[in-house]
């Protein structure tokens, strides 16, 4: 069957149905528990049980469905008063591209809620996105949220975030190895966010303003230099941070990597604009990035001591 229990809980009828699609990624696990967490019932989309981990004690109900194939999601929306969604692929691969998942199955999903009076449906995409639509993976969310926007019959609420914490783990990577590069000379700032106080902000936004557009970051704006500064702070030894010229970027490298290596370029060129304008939204949440290095840290040390085991 297409749609799974949990035997565990008991339905109300006073209890609105959320559906959360993208919930076995970074960002949607902290979507289903917020959403658990205030009362909603939560119906999330997954290819199977399994991959939902931590966050499948707070489901309700799994629909078990592929994002890409619009016949596995005929009645997810039914009974469901709000969907958030945050499908997306953070790497093109042979199998699946960001026309298939950003664009065309948040699309579906958008028709399917119109088609089952959905009442709210909240797009979770990017900030400052008219500097990096240029790129296969935010042109193509673009194109969905311009289907939610101009549509009728259905509030909207697009939030876009700065960053995620998960995303700056490559700096911490980095200090492991020795040395941070920067793009640029390091001073660009920004201020990403846990997914946990992202979910806060999605979960305000089920019940608050119709038809508007959150820019969200995290409660500390930090440079890039001051990044590779806490990622060395966590995984010890002396803070050697090297900046690349922006103009190798985007007058070499880029330019090679769009003709030659597209799936590399899309990251990349996001990262190089950010590196240029910064990316620094309003302040929200109180979990802070050097707390979230420390438990990644503590995480790879505990499974490196299991490996040994």
């Amino acid at each position: 069957e297409r749609m799974v229990q949990n035997t565990t809980t008991e339905p109300s009828g006073s209890q609105k149905l959320v559906l959360v699609a993208g919930a076995t990624g970074y960002l949607g696990k902290f979507l289903v528990r917020e959403c658990k967490a205030r009362g909603f019932r939560v119906r999330a989309l997954a290819r199977s049980e399994n991959k939902l981990g931590w966050a499948r004690k707070d489901v309700d109900e799994v629909f078990v469905g592929e994002a890409t194939d619009p016949t596995s999601l005929e009645g997810i929306c039914e009974g469901v008063d709000t969907v958030i969604t945050s499908l997306g692929i953070t790497r093109q691969t042979d199998k699946v591209s960001y026309d298939d998942v950003d664009y065309r199955a948040n699309s579906t999903l958008i028709s399917l809620a119109r088609k089952a009076n959905v009442r709210r449906f909240i797009f979770i995409s990017v900030f400052a996105a008219e500097k990096t639509a240029f790129t296969d993976m935010v042109g193509a969310r673009e194109r969905a949220v311009k289907e939610l926007t101009s549509g009728n019959g259905m509030e909207w609420v697009v939030v876009r975030p700065t960053g995620f914490f998960v995303d700056m783990k490559e700096f911490l990577d980095m200090a492991v190895a020795g040395r941070v590069w920067m793009l640029g000379d390091g001073s660009s700032q920004l201020n990403p966010i846990h997914g946990a106080d992202l979910a806060e902000v999605c979960a305000d936004a089920i019940g608050g303003k119709a038809d508007e557009e959150l820019c969200v970051g995290g409660p500390q704006v930090v440079s890039q230099r001051e990044i590779g500064e806490i990622a060395f702070q966590v995984a010890g030894g002396k803070p050697a941070c090297t900046g690349v010229p922006i103009w190798t970027m985007t007058r070499i490298v880029l330019p090679c990597l769009r003709l030659f290596a597209r799936r590399i370029w899309n990251p990349l060129a996001m990262m190089t604009t950010m590196a240029k304008d910064g990316a620094v939204a309003p302040k929200h949440g109180q979990r802070r990035l050097v707390d979230f290095f420390r438990e990644e840290m503590q995480a790879r040390r505990q499974t490196q001591d299991d490996n040994l085991k």
